[in-house]
C-alpha cells in the first residue's frame, strides 16, 4: 500500500522504516527542513538500535522516502499514520496542537479515500476530534475513516517490537476498516484486538500507568528492604514467579523516565481530574518516581556528609540503556541537586551527551570515556544500566577514583562480585557494603 506517516520524530521514524521493510511504498512528512535532509541521506537523527541501517536499506530500495511536502505526503495515500508529538503542558495534559495541525493538512491534500490511523498518544476523544476536523474540510466527493492505533514500542528495543509485539490494537467502529487493517497487519503474525475507537485510546494510557505503577511498588519494597536489610532482587523474583504478577517490570532502582511513562501518567491523573475522577493510585505513583530520582543523593550524602566542592561521576546521563533520550533522566534530576549542593560534576555517557549538554549546556564536564570520567572522583553514582557500565571491571573504581564510594541507582553489579573488593557500596534495596 501507499503508506504515508505524519511525523519524523521517534515514533514515526521507526513506523517509517519497519513499514517500509513490510514491503509497503512509505512516505514521511515532517515540517523542520534540516531533519528531512538528514534522513534523505539515510543519517538518523535519534539513536535507536538498527534504525539507521533500516534507512538506509529502505531508502535505497526506494520504499522510503522523506519530504515536507504535504501534497507530496497526502494526495495519493491510501493509509496515513499520525506519529506526530503530543507534548506535556504546564498542567500535565497533552497538547494536541500538532494532532489539529495533521488533521487539517490531511484534509486539504487528500485526493482519494483514506484510512488515518493515529498512532500519537492522546487523550480519550482525539481520534473523534480527528475525524471531525478531517470531515469538515475535505473535498466532499472523499470519504476518510479515523482509526485508534496506538503504539507499543520500548525506546531500545522499538523495531524488535515492531515485528515481534505482544499484541496491535485497532480502534474503530467500523467492521469494514477494522477488516482493512487485520489484513496490513496480517503478515506480522501479531494478536489483533479490535475494540471500539474510546476503549483503544484508554488502553494505551492504561498500559504505561499500569507497567508505571510496578515500577513505584517495587521502589517502595525496595524502600523496606533497605530499612531491615532485606534483598529486593530475591523479594521481586519470589512475588514474580506469581503468574497473576509475573518478573517484568519488577526490577528496583531511581525510577522510569523518558518521553511515555512520565507524561502518560500526569496526562491521564490530568484527565481522571477533568472527569472529576481523581487517581490517587496514579498519583502515588508519580510521587513516589520522583522521590526515587532523588535517592542517591540520600545515600551520598550519608556516606560522605556534605558534597560541596567533591568531584562527583554521574554514571549515565540517558534514561535508560540503548537510547539517546534523556527527558525525564533520573540524571538530569540528580546533576540540578548536586549543582545546588555545590558537587563539581563530571558526567560520562557513550550516546546521550549531546542531547544532555541541549539542556544542561556547560555547566558540567562530559566524558565518552568512563574512565576519565571517574579519574580522581570521590563519588561516582551509576544512572543509566549502559552495558559499558554492567561490564566495567570493579578494579577501575579503585584505580581511578580518589575514594572508591559508587552509589548504584540501577542495580548493576551481583552483590557476590562486589563483596571481592575493597568498595564502598550502596544500591537500591539490597544489603549495604562498607569498607
Amino acid at each position: 500500500m501507499k503508506v504515508t506517516v505524519a511525523g519524523a520524530g521517534y515514533v514515526g521514524l521507526v513506523t517509517s522504516a519497519c513499514l517500509a521493510e513490510m514491503g509497503h511504498e512509505v512516505t514521511c512528512i515532517d515540517i523542520q527542513k534540516e531533519k528531512i535532509d538528514m534522513l534523505q541521506s539515510g543519517r538518523s537523527p535519534i539513536y535507536e538500535p538498527g534504525l539507521e541501517s533500516l534507512l538506509e536499506k529502505n531508502l535505497h530500495n526506494k520504499q522510503l522516502n522523506f519530504t515536507i511536502n504535504p501534497n507530496e505526503a497526502y494526495s495519493n495515500a491510501e493509509l496515513i499514520f499520525i506519529a506526530v508529538g503530543t507534548p506535556e503542558q504546564h498542567d500535565g495534559s497533552a497538547d494536541l496542537k500538532y494532532i489539529h495541525v495533521a488533521a487539517h493538512t490531511i484534509a486539504h491534500y487528500m485526493e482519494q479515500d483514506v484510512i488515518v490511523c493515529t498512532k500519537s498518544t492522546v487523550p480519550v476523544g482525539t481520534n473523534e476530534l480527528i475525524q471531525q476536523i478531517i470531515d469538515s474540510r475535505k473535498p466532499p466527493n472523499l470519504r476518510a475513516e479515523v482509526v485508534a492505533n496506538p503504539e507499543f514500542l520500548r525506546e531500545g528495543t522499538a523495531i524488535i517490537d515492531f515485528f515481534h509485539g505482544d499484541r496491535i490494537v485497532v480502534g474503530t467502529s467500523d467492521p469494514k476498516v477494522a477488516a482493512i487493517m487485520e489484513q496490513f497487519y496480517q503478515p506480522l503474525q501479531i494478536p489483533i484486538y479490535k475494540t471500539d475507537i474510546r476503549s483503544a485510546e484508554i488502553i494505551k494510557y492504561a498500559s504505561n500507568a499500569f507497567l508505571a505503577m510496578k515500577i513505584s511498588f517495587i521502589n517502595e519494597m525496595a524502600g523496606i528492604c533497605d530499612n531491615v536489610g532485606a534483598n529486593i532482587e530475591e523479594v521481586a523474583f519470589g512475588i514474580g514467579l506469581d503468574k497473576r504478577i509475573g518478573p517484568h517490570f519488577l526490577k528496583a532502582g531511581i525510577g522510569y523516565g523518558g518521553s511515555c511513562f512520565p507524561k502518560d501518567t500526569k496526562a491521564l491523573a490530568q484527565f481522571g481530574g477533568h472527569l472529576n475522577q481523581p487517581l490517587p493510585l496514579l498519583d502515588a505513583v508519580i510521587q513516589v518516581n520522583k522521590r526515587q530520582h532523588s535517592l542517591p543523593i540520600v545515600k551520598a550524602k550519608e556516606l560522605v556528609g556534605s558534597l560541596k566542592g567533591k568531584k562527583v561521576a554521574i554514571l549515565g546521563l540517558a534514561f535508560k540503556a540503548d537510547t539517546d533520550d534523556v527527558r525525564e533522566s533520573a540524571a538530569l534530576t540528580l546533576i540540578n541537586e548536586l549543582s545546588v549542593e555545590g558537587a563539581d560534576i563530571c558526567a560520562y555517557d557513550p550516546i546521550a551527551i549531546p542531547n544532555a549538554k541541549r539542556i544542561l549546556g556547560d555547566s558540567i564536564t562530559y566524558r565518552e570515556d568512563i574512565r576519565e570520567a571517574l579519574t580522581d572522583a570521590e563519588l561516582a553514582i551509576i544512572a543509566t544500566e549502559w552495558e559499558q557500565i554492567r561490564h566495567l571491571p570493579l578494579d577501575v573504581y579503585l584505580t581511578h577514583m580518589k575514594k572508591p564510594i559508587v552509589i548504584d541507582g540501577r542495580n548493576c553489579y551481583p552483590l557476590q562480585a562486589i563483596q571481592q573488593y575493597p568498595i564502598t557500596y550502596r544500591s537500591v534495596g539490597r544489603p549495604d557494603k562498607t569498607m
